[in-house]
């Protein structure tokens, strides 16, 4: 049950809260804008439907940072005003005063973590559509994962790849298909593996099948090396590749079984997997990870200070977490590892200088 003193101080974190969010969204798609379509040639319309799909995905992934700003501002604002020193005369400890923050924080989350499963894997299919064939003007690359494909398309070549990991530039279970000039399929080329180097492309174990109208049989052939070029840049391919945003959690997770069952390898996809619940956790990770730091100095600082500290603690546990999904990726550490100790990791750290504070 929320006293007044709760409804006080829940009052003053979500000022902080949508302040922080609002800045920090701001900025994100201010630098977004500036960076990304200064080279395009891009109509009123599309641009205003393309950040309209990307902002709820931007909204999200600034909660975190969002978060940690309100905790951190508010708990400072009390201290500051010499209004937690009365709350602990009162018999309130910091864990009591902080509950009412992070019952907020926890709501805010759980809100937030059903909107990314349920509303922002199709904002950001029709998203990267608008990128890819209205702004870029490259429809071959718009790609989105649907059962276990992924299909692109280059010209008169039309590929599937069944899993592509962009970090280490290699991909198994690929298709191409080549078409004539009135779409007659004129080649099919199969392999279990590939190596993308640019636009020469290393393939394995596979075969190559030539449909001509001279023979009414296909003519196949087996290969162990065969190497092709392709006019796509490994670039492009990479940042049209992260394709798990838009897979709901059980569909990445059917998509995970039957990639197995099938032989694939499916590493980067289990750790995005876990990470989707990891991140879930972030806010809380950060506002209580916060708590310890706002006490500190807070007479002899600012606002400035205040937001300095916030930066600082959100670009420790980013670093933290990113290297650790990073390891996980490349197969260091196993992909639940790799997305839940980052977090423990930091709550921990939040727990022992907690309990230095005493209070």
């Amino acid at each position: 049950m929320f006293t007044i003193i709760d409804r006080y101080i829940v009052r003053t974190f979500l000022g902080y809260f949508v302040g922080g969010l609002l800045v920090f969204v701001s900025l994100f798609l201010a630098i977004d804008f500036m960076s990304h379509f200064s080279k395009f040639s891009v109509s009123t319309s599309v641009l205003v439907s393309y950040y309209l799909y990307l902002m709820p995905g931007v909204v999200y992934q600034m909660l975190p940072v969002a978060c940690l700003i309100g905790t951190v501002f508010t708990i400072s604002t009390l201290h500051r005003n010499n209004e937690l020193v009365a709350l602990f005369s009162a018999g309130m400890s910091l864990a009591r005063i902080s509950a009412p923050i992070l019952v907020m924080v926890t709501l805010i989350s759980a809100a937030a973590f059903w909107a990314s499963d349920r509303l922002l894997p199709s904002l950001t299919q029709k998203k990267n559509y608008l990128y890819y064939v209205e702004i870029k003007k490259k429809p071959g690359l718009y790609s989105m994962v649907k059962t276990n494909k992924i299909w692109y398309r280059s010209k008169n070549i039309l590929f599937n790849i069944k899993t592509l990991n962009p970090d280490t530039r290699r991909a198994q279970g690929i298709t191409l298909y080549y078409f004539d000039k009135f779409w007659n399929l004129i080649q099919l080329i199969s392999a279990r593996e590939v190596t993308l180097k640019e636009d020469t492309w290393s393939l394995t174990n596979g075969t190559v099948t030539l449909f001509t109208q001279e023979s009414s049989f296909p003519l196949t052939q087996s290969f162990k090396e065969k190497t092709i070029v392709m006019d796509e840049e490994i670039a492009d391919l990479q940042s049209s590749a992260e394709n798990t945003d838009v897979l709901r959690l059980r569909d990445l997770a059917g998509f995970i079984r039957k990639n197995k069952e099938a032989g694939l390898d499916t590493l980067r996809y289990e750790v995005d997997y876990h990470a989707k619940f990891g991140f879930a956790f972030a806010a809380f990770v950060m506002s209580i990870l916060g708590i310890p730091f706002s006490l500190g100095g807070v007479r002899s600082g600012s606002k400035v200070r205040n937001i300095a500290m916030c930066v600082g603690v959100a670009f420790l546990y980013w670093t933290f977490y990113s290297s650790f999904l990073n390891l996980g990726r490349y197969g260091q550490v196993p992909p639940i590892l790799a997305a839940w100790v980052p977090n423990l990791s930091m709550v921990g750290l939040s727990m022992l200088l907690l309990l230095r504070l005493k209070r």
